[in-house]
């Protein structure tokens, strides 16, 4: 990885010093997943989705702490989080990394097993792009994991700012924002 191989395509008459100075462009970097959640059977699942999907690279993490540290170290182009996990929730990992202005337009991904209708909205008011129930299909991570990297930052600050906005509104209109929101931001 990260190497570039040069192919000969003018013929075989041309030198090694010629061919040298020609110029090169660098292969792109891949961009790169930070999965964090407590199982490591998940974990490998969705790396491998990921990986699978051929276009990114995956790092790990496996608890919410962790995956903060990874984050910093890492800089993901996105994440994908669990909720429950020890020492720090999804919940709460969403709301530190949306906290800090430096990554606060990382495009991130709760996948969890919490997947009531009130779990649905901690997580979208948390500020996550999108709310994935397990079990998951690899091709519905990976098409939603294109969708929250298309999310330019001034339509998730607009989503942000509705949510912010309605979330001292009576609950009921809140999850509407947050539906809505999601909707307009999907399609």
């Amino acid at each position: 990885m990260g190497t570039t191989e040069q192919t000969n395509t003018t013929g075989a008459n041309q030198t090694a010093e010629q061919a040298s100075a020609q110029p090169t462009t660098p292969a792109a970097r891949p961009k790169k997943v930070l999965v964090v959640d407590d199982n490591p059977t998940i974990v490998e699942l969705v790396r491998h989705a990921v990986i699978m999907h051929g276009k990114y690279d995956v790092v790990v993490a496996y608890d919410g702490v962790q995956g903060l540290e990874r984050f910093y170290s890492e800089r993901p182009d996105c994440v994908i989080v669990d909720v429950k996990m020890p020492r720090m929730d999804g919940y709460q990992f969403v709301r530190c990394i949306r906290g800090d202005v430096a990554s606060a337009h990382t495009p991130m991904i709760i996948l969890t097993a919490m997947n009531e209708e009130d779990d649905q909205l901690t997580g979208i008011l948390s500020g996550v792009d999108e709310y994935l129930a397990k079990p998951f299909k690899p091709s519905a991570l990976c098409a939603t994991l294109e969708r929250v990297m298309q999310i330019t930052p001034e339509e998730r600050e607009q989503r942000i700012e509705r949510l912010a906005a309605a979330e001292g509104a009576p609950a009921e209109r809140a999850a509407n924002a947050a539906v809505g929101a999601t909707h307009r931001i999907n399609h």
